[in-house]
C-alpha cells in the first residue's frame, strides 16, 4: 500500500512523467513476459536490446502518444456515463486505433534497421492481421476504461492489459513487435 500511495503523490505532483514512465515499464515488462514465458527464451538467449526498445516506445511513443489522445478525447466527449464511455470508445477504436498501430509497426521496424520499402512491405503484410486481433481485445477494455477509470489513471489500464491480456497469449505489443524483430537482430 505505500508503494501505491507512492505512486499516487507522484502521479498528481508529475502526471505526466509518471504516465510516460509507467507506459515505459510496463511496456519493458511486457516484452520480458512475452521472451521469458511465451517464446522461453531464457535468460541466456534474452534479447536485451528488445526490451530497451520496448521500453523506450513505451516512454518516447506510446506513452505520450496515449496520454495525449487521452486527455483530446476526454475534451472532445466530457462525461463519464455509459453512452459517453460508448462513443469514446467507439471513436478511439473506429479512429485512433488504425492510425497508433499504423505508426507504430513501422516506427518498430525502422528502430530496428529496416529500409522503406522492407518496412512497408512489413506494414502492408502485418497491420490486417494487427488491426483484427486489436479488435478482439481493446473495445470491451476500453469501454471498461472510459467509463470506470479516472482520466488521471486511464493509461495504467491501457499498459497494464497489454502486459496481462490474453492470459496464456503474448503481450500483444511485445508480441508484435516481436513479429517485426524477426527480420533483426537485437542481442
Amino acid at each position: 500500500m505505500a508503494l501505491w500511495r507512492a505512486y499516487q503523490r507522484a502521479l498528481a505532483a508529475h502526471p505526466w512523467k509518471v504516465q510516460v514512465l509507467t507506459a515505459g515499464s510496463l511496456m519493458g515488462l511486457g516484452d520480458i513476459i512475452s521472451q521469458q514465458l511465451v517464446e522461453r527464451r531464457g535468460l541466456q538467449e534474452h534479447q536485451r536490446g528488445r526490451t530497451l526498445t520496448m521500453m523506450s516506445l513505451g516512454c518516447g511513443f506510446v506513452g505520450p502518444v496515449v496520454g495525449g489522445w487521452y486527455k483530446v478525447l476526454d475534451r472532445f466527449i466530457p462525461g463519464t456515463t455509459k453512452v459517453d464511455a460508448l462513443k469514446k470508445m467507439m471513436l478511439d477504436q473506429g479512429g485512433f486505433a488504425p492510425c497508433f498501430l499504423g505508426c507504430f509497426l513501422p516506427l518498430v521496424g525502422a528502430l530496428n534497421g529496416l529500409s522503406a520499402k522492407d518496412n512497408w512491405a512489413k506494414l502492408q503484410q502485418d497491420y490486417p492481421d494487427a488491426l483484427i486481433t486489436n479488435y478482439y481485445l481493446w473495445p470491451a477494455v476500453q469501454l471498461a476504461n472510459f467509463y470506470l477509470v479516472p482520466l488521471h489513471y486511464r493509461e495504467d489500464p491501457a499498459s497494464t492489459t497489454l502486459v496481462s491480456i490474453p492470459p496464456g497469449a503474448p503481450p500483444l505489443m511485445a508480441y508484435l513487435e516481436g513479429q517485426w524483430l524477426g527480420c533483426c537482430s537485437l542481442g
